[in-house]
């Protein structure tokens, strides 16, 4: 798998996680990766979903 479908990944999973209302602190990635801050990305859009 190359860099940008792993952060393409890594954002869908952050996104379920947003929705599913999981704590942002289960992010499977270490600080300083760039998964780390498209997981977050991810998850922030999916939270918001959830909320509204």
């Amino acid at each position: 798998m190359g860099p940008r479908q792993q952060l393409v990944r890594a954002i869908h999973e952050g996104q379920q996680a947003g929705l599913d209302r999981q704590r942002v602190t289960v992010c499977p990635y270490p600080a300083g990766d760039l998964r780390r801050s498209a997981w977050v990305r991810g998850y922030t859009a999916g939270r918001r979903k959830a909320e509204g």
